[in-house]
């Protein structure tokens, strides 16, 4: 339906009334949907303890004491090639917002047009132009020429908020992006520090072994000088000979093991593989953080992933309201003014080579309307799935917070346990060597009681690598990480 403006008075009341009623059954007509609201419930405390404090609120520079592992973080995130990859794509949402803030102002266009056109003589305006004559008995020109240039605007009136609202959804969905951004960043700063702490656990496995290896050769020499007096035999030379080759097997385990961690992360810097500085001395002997959890309800401004997923419902809740303006009438004006001559020198003649246009175009649907239907009813159902996934957000979030608080008490009583039982295996190795030297034990109680303290210092240097692991878990589960 098309409304010349300049005729809108003539309309008559009557035509007023039959729009008004359009409008009218066009929107008795919407389908009935039902909206979810997100459960957003949860415990007052983790584990009991209500105090505020978060370790989520300290920056990534002042949660790491390493000074090696802040350089590769910060390293890490100029140069992660995903990273740089997500933040283009942030780039095309921002952009996404401009292009939906332009489709609500007017599109003004300048242009120029140049065109001949000869049509044929027994033709309704061929026969005009025949006959036609313009000004001092000349002739209407064959073929005819034209041209023109001026200004061109189209308008299509926002009455329904259609327009305003998408651009609002483009909001939402870049302001989800850039927490999108942030999960990956604390992601990627958990995965940098939980590589450097594996990478710095098998260097200390690697010694350990190297040591225990040095600690079975003194006692082989011992044997084979007890084999010379006949105080022992060639058995006990030969399986100690064969604990060591075993050992000196593992070495090269642990060195490939380690080529992978670092190859990993110069993976994560998006590098070629070379060597990763890291400070490896004293490992069991560091002290984790003293990790603070704060208040469940605190994850909801400290999670990414939860904001995001709360950005992307309110989107989806928006885009209903969108979807439904499809319902309603659309609005939009076009107006031009010019000037247009079919000769060139005639064209600035002003005001008979002017021209000028108004008009308006209100558009309604009446018929077949299943495709805005089926567009509505989506909009529906993707509000009630985003709802869904922001609840389930919440849910995997708390779940893993607890999980981590409970992983770093029961690792803590583990690796004190672990620890005494190493000094209790160190002290039982060197009373073993000395009865076996006076007799008093045979050369397998020797054997088995160093490969009893190789393997109980092994698990000690795991229990501690898993508590670093449990520490820097904990810190990106509650949120922190992200710069």
């Amino acid at each position: 339906m098309k409304i010349n403006i300049n005729n809108f008075s003539l309309l008559k009341f009557s035509n007023i009334l039959i729009l008004i009623l359009i409008i009218f059954v066009q929107s008795c007509g919407i389908p009935t949907i039902t909206l979810k609201d997100a459960n957003k419930e949860l415990p007052n405390s983790f584990q009991g303890s209500e105090d505020t404090l978060n370790s989520a609120k300290l920056p990534v520079e002042e949660f790491f004491k390493d000074q090696e592992l802040k350089n590769l973080i910060d390293s890490a995130i100029v140069n992660n090639k995903e990273l740089n990859i997500l933040l283009q794509k942030i780039s095309v949402s921002n952009n996404e917002i401009l292009n939906r803030r332009g489709e609500y102002l007017p599109f003004i266009k300048a242009g120029t047009n140049a065109e001949v056109d000869k049509v044929g003589n027994y033709t309704r305006t061929g026969a005009v132009e025949e006959n036609l004559t313009i000004k001092d008995g000349a002739k209407f020109p064959s073929p005819f020429t034209n041209f023109q240039f001026g200004l061109y605007s189209s308008w299509e009136l926002d009455i329904w908020k259609k327009l305003r609202n998408a651009e609002k959804v483009a909001i939402m969905e870049y302001l989800a992006s850039l927490e999108g951004k942030k999960f990956l960043v604390t992601n990627l700063v958990s995965e940098i520090a939980n590589s450097y702490y594996e990478l710095i656990a098998l260097d200390n496995q690697l010694i350990t072994v190297e040591k225990n290896i040095e600690i079975q050769q003194s006692v082989l020499e011992i044997i084979n000088l007890l084999q010379q007096s006949a105080r022992s035999t060639s058995l006990a030379v030969k399986r100690f000979e064969a604990e060591i080759l075993k050992n000196k097997g593992e070495i090269y385990t642990i060195k490939q093991e380690i080529v992978e961690v670092e190859n990993k992360i110069n993976f994560l810097f998006g590098r070629i593989p070379q060597t990763i500085k890291r400070n490896s001395i004293g490992f069991t002997e560091l002290q984790t953080n003293l990790m603070q959890s704060g208040v469940p309800s605190q994850l909801l401004q400290n999670r990414p992933d939860i904001k995001k997923a709360e950005l992307e419902l309110m989107a989806s809740q928006l885009n209903i309201e969108v979807a439904k303006t499809n319902f309603y009438p659309s609005l939009s004006l076009k107006t031009g003014i010019g000037y247009q001559s079919f000769n060139p020198r005639f064209l600035l003649n002003t005001p008979q080579s002017m021209l000028y246009s108004i008009g308006g175009d209100l558009l309604s649907p009446l018929v077949n309307r299943n495709a805005i239907e089926a567009e509505y009813l989506n909009a529906s159902a993707k509000q009630i799935q985003s709802a869904y996934e922001y609840e389930q957000t919440i849910l995997i979030a708390y779940n893993e917070v607890m999980n981590e608080l409970s992983r770093i008490n029961n690792l803590q009583t583990n690796f004190q346990l672990k620890n005494e039982e190493v000094n209790k295996l160190i002290e039982s190795t060197e009373i073993s060597k000395q009865m076996f030297q006076s007799a008093r034990a045979d050369y397998m109680e020797v054997l088995l009681t160093q490969r009893d303290a190789l393997d109980s210092k092994m698990k000690l240097i795991e229990i501690k690598k898993k508590q670093f692991l449990a520490m820097i878990n904990l810190y990106r589960k509650l949120g922190g990480g992200w710069y």
